[in-house]
């Protein structure tokens, strides 16, 4: 008998004890590929920096793509200003990579993002992440730093994207006004 290979996403919180699994195996991938060039603690500091409350509705989220009950991707975001969202932490586990997986969770949180008000997306990622880079790139996203520079100078890469066309269109499929964006306090 085949396995159900449907996949869910949960709107949860980063506390939730199915997101531990995942994001220990971030912090073991940060770790691996910065070691403490951010930080002398490590990734654990980086992950750590914002408290679970700022990814709670109404100006932030945390989402989980669930396959089988199990956490198979997440990701994050936060209020960055009044009209941008700010994502954190897109990750897929490491034995399912190459499926697609982590466009979907982008693709719901900027869908999420939307329906919370937002109009536009801001992130970073590290240097040392090329599959992030070419993620970000495929899906409609500026870079704000030279991408023929050697990343190393950055540090962290900047990108965006403007989403205001996705509050126009749910707004246009609920028949009902865009949502005004949450004010947000920016750390």
């Amino acid at each position: 008998m085949a396995k159900d290979m449907s996949d869910t996403f949960l709107y949860t919180t980063p506390l939730d004890p199915r997101a531990k699994p995942l994001i220990d195996e971030l912090i073991v991938e940060y770790d691996s590929r910065y070691g403490n060039y951010f930080s002398e603690e490590g990734a654990a500091a980086e992950m750590n920096r914002y408290p679970a409350e700022a990814f709670a509705s109404p100006s932030g989220n945390f989402v989980l793509l669930m396959r089988n009950g199990e956490a198979i991707g997440g990701g994050a975001f936060k209020a960055y200003d009044e009209q941008t969202a700010e994502f954190k932490r897109i990750w897929t586990r490491s034995d399912l990579r190459r499926q697609g997986l982590a466009r979907k969770v982008l693709f719901e949180l900027e869908a999420q993002a939307a329906r919370q008000g937002y109009s536009r997306v801001y992130l970073t990622t590290g240097f040392r992440q090329p599959e992030a880079v070419g993620l970000y790139l495929a899906n409609g996203y500026t870079a704000l730093f030279d991408v023929e520079a050697d990343p190393e100078i950055y540090k962290t890469l900047p990108f965006e994207k403007n989403i205001s066309h996705l509050v126009a269109t749910l707004a246009f499929l609920a028949d009902v006004p865009p949502p005004q964006p949450k004010a947000a306090s920016h750390p």
